[in-house]
């Protein structure tokens, strides 16, 4: 090919990518889908109906109609023979977690964050796959989650929509502080200790830093946990004006925050201090609930880690941190009487696992019967993981099936009404339209 003709072709293309582009986008033909639903039940706690087509365009969902319609040109997905719910919500995971067997101290200081990034793109897949087509991360590497997060949106890997926190802020020796039980050099490391608070200055300062790279709400450690070493889950260890730092600079930045609790203490000022969820609340009592309820708080209580925790620290002691075995064996059994008491008087409540390699990614539907074996409804348990926990993300495009929502459609084989465990087994997966897992086979 001559020079000139090359030039003169790619100008021609060139020209022709520019109108292209400027075109609108409703120039493309809009793709229109009905489901035909069985059984449908639309996660805001309202009885379930039967026989329910939902009419959906593009990713959106655009209405609602009693009987199996069908117009003109859409595409029918036929799930007459199915229980159809909204795309699942686990509002407490760690996405870019495994558990990886042997010394987890010299784990933690030989595996790599892009170790981590790689193998969390099958994390997302199973996911997804199972049903759940949102998550909140609840603590990881900043900049991994956040460039998955990325990654999912623009297409480039499957995965639930994400809504993360990055590195979790918490005190000195705290259950945040990465340097617990190690030699005091390694508190030097470059970077280690950044999400490590010890004044109200610097929580503003890392909320802020969190804010610009790209999370969508914070995490906070007030009181100690079981995963790390040391800290005790009763202390509050955060101190009163550094957790109201958080809570205020967040809440002024557009962001909601999320509270790592077990001890009272922690549960009941870190809720008077204005926090949005807390995570686990162990040991919470009676006039904790009423603070929940006072101030609108939802309680994760997230008894799948406890109990597969509980089981480690039983079987395998020597796969956890020291002092954590101790720790499980104390604090799981106190999960299912916080989540009973809790839901008893009346408190929000919120699905989540605590999802880090300890249940596998793709297993966090086996929360439900334990909500459900603490005394839940199955009915409750659904909304926990659809219109609640949408709620608590403060976002109004998922979680219930309704006109303007995102078509995040799945379906499951039963009642789960009559036996909540059908849910573990999703055969039909739909996110924002686009179906990625039909006839319990994926497609992605």
């Amino acid at each position: 090919m001559r020079k000139g003709k090359f030039l003169k072709d790619a100008a021609k293309f060139a020209c022709g990518a520019l109108v292209a582009a400027a075109m609108p986008f409703t120039a493309a033909a809009a793709k229109d889908v009905v489901i035909h639903a069985g059984s449908f039940i639309d996660g805001t706690g309202a009885a379930p109906r039967h026989n329910v087509s939902i009419l959906i365009t593009d990713q959106r969902i655009t209405a609602i109609q009693a009987g199996f319609v069908t117009p003109q040109g859409a595409e029918v997905v036929d799930l007459a023979d199915k229980t159809v719910l909204p795309g699942l919500i686990d509002a407490h995971d760690h996405i870019t977690a495994g558990w990886h067997a042997g010394d987890p101290i010299r784990n933690s200081v030989t595996r790599s964050d892009f170790e981590d990034a790689i193998e969390a793109t099958g994390f997302t897949r199973n996911t997804l796959l199972a049903g759940f087509t949102s998550v909140r991360d609840c603590g990881a590497n900043t900049q991994v989650v956040v460039a998955l997060k990325k990654s999912i949106d623009g297409g480039v890997v499957p995965g639930p929509r994400m809504w993360v926190a990055g590195t979790p802020l918490g005190p000195t020796g705290g259950h945040g502080d990465s340097t617990n039980g190690l030699r005091v050099e390694f508190a030097d490391i470059p970077h280690i200790s950044d999400n490590v608070i010890d004044s109200p200055e610097a929580a503003r300062i890392a909320v802020r830093r969190l804010k610009r790279e790209g999370v969508d709400f914070i995490k906070i450690m007030p009181s100690g946990g079981v995963m790390s070493i040391g800290d005790d889950p009763k202390h509050q260890l955060m101190a009163d004006d550094e957790i109201k730092a958080v809570i205020d600079t967040a809440h002024a930045l557009g962001m909601k925050v999320a509270a790592h609790a077990h001890g009272k203490e922690a549960i009941d000022h870190t809720i008077a201090l204005g926090v949005d969820s807390i995570e686990h609340g162990s040991y919470a009592d009676a006039a904790s609930y009423k603070l929940f309820k006072q101030y609108g708080a939802y309680l994760v209580p997230t008894m799948l880690v406890g109990e597969r925790v509980y089981q480690r620290a039983q079987e395998h002691p020597e796969q956890l941190n020291p002092s954590t075995a101790e720790k499980a064996l104390a604090i799981a059994p106190l999960l299912r009487r916080n989540l009973h008491d809790a839901y008893a008087a009346g408190v929000k409540i919120a699905f989540g696992t605590d999802t880090f390699g300890l249940s596998r990614h793709g297993e966090n539907a086996q929360e439900f019967a334990l909500m459900v074996g603490a005394g839940m409804t199955p009915m409750d348990a659904i909304k926990a993981a659809t219109g609640n926990a949408a709620d608590l993300l403060g976002s109004p495009d998922i979680g219930t099936l309704q006109p303007g929502r995102y078509a995040d459609v799945i379906a499951v084989e039963g009642d789960p009404l009559k036996d909540v465990k059908v849910l573990e087994n999703v055969s039909f997966v739909m996110k924002g339209g686009t179906v990625v897992k039909a006839g319990g086979k994926p497609l992605i």
